[in-house]
């Protein structure tokens, strides 16, 4: 079913970024702007506008489309026209790139992306049995970075050979780029590739894996409590490291959720009379 609105707000687009419920982001900016520009909307993809039916076809129907150009005009006019036309769920972006940074919401280093995946679904490889730090990375890859990426989980000594043979992302292994860097663990390292290290949720919670993955609990008060679910989690998943993925996902969505809307709020017993 179309949605009511032609247009969404970047204050309202971003509440969704991060969560299971992010709408599909489509990147319609001309080819040069694109090229040109250091940033990318988080998850976002680049198409063609003059192009839609060559690869709306391989859209998920059900899902929302938001659609942003550099300022919201012709090319993402065009796109919402063309994709509504043909029963999506589609709407532009207001303003563009140009209101995103206005309203001073984070970007993705574009530079990096092109460097490490540069077409999705890109291919992620590290060690079987995740308990902290190899939850919190694909977390933060599939919300940010590429939406549709797969991680591979495979024995510690063959993670450098299958990422290799596969062309994947080796991560969370000794000597590779993204692992751990002194005091801080490979989600905080990903921030940093990624351009997203000074977003102030996102900044909190790697401190909470930090303290989790670290052993280093005086970090965060959180950072005990992520411990005990993550090895909760791993003890009933066993081998099943995709469906502790699943899993653990929730964790970090509420977790993420709690640290943009829910940090202030208190609960208390007994109740308060209203």
């Amino acid at each position: 079913m179309l949605s009511p609105s032609y247009s969404m707000l970047p204050t309202e687009l971003w509440p969704l970024i991060g969560t299971a419920r992010a709408p599909h982001l489509i990147d319609v900016r001309r080819r040069d702007a694109f090229d040109q520009s250091p940033h990318l909307l988080p998850a976002a993809v680049w198409r063609d506008a003059s192009a839609v039916p060559h690869w709306s076809a391989a859209l998920n129907r059900a899902e929302p489309i938001v659609v942003a150009c550099k300022a919201g005009h012709e090319m993402s006019q065009m796109t919402v026209a063309n994709l509504r036309a043909d029963g999506f769920d589609a709407r532009l972006l207001a303003g563009g790139y140009q209101g995103w940074a206005e309203a001073g919401l984070p970007l993705v280093n574009k530079a990096a992306l092109d460097r490490l995946a540069p077409s999705p679904p890109s291919l992620w490889v590290t060690r079987r049995r995740p308990k902290i730090d190899r939850i919190a990375c694909p977390w933060l890859i599939r919300r940010f970075i590429d939406a549709e990426a797969r991680v591979l989980f495979v024995d510690p000594a063959d993670v450098a050979n299958v990422a290799r043979e596969s062309g994947g992302i080796p991560f969370d292994i000794a000597d590779v780029e993204i692992s751990h860097d002194g005091e801080r663990c490979s989600f905080d390292t990903l921030l940093a590739i990624f351009g997203l290290e000074n977003e102030p949720a996102l900044a909190r919670l790697a401190l909470i894996v930090r303290g989790a993955d670290t052993a280093r609990p005086d970090l965060a008060p959180e950072a005990a409590g992520l411990h005990a679910i993550s090895l909760g989690l791993s003890q009933l998943a066993g081998d099943d490291d995709l469906g502790l993925l699943d899993s653990g996902f929730l964790v970090y969505d509420s977790l993420f959720a709690w640290l943009r809307f829910a940090a202030d709020e208190h609960h208390n017993w007994p109740a308060k009379a209203a």
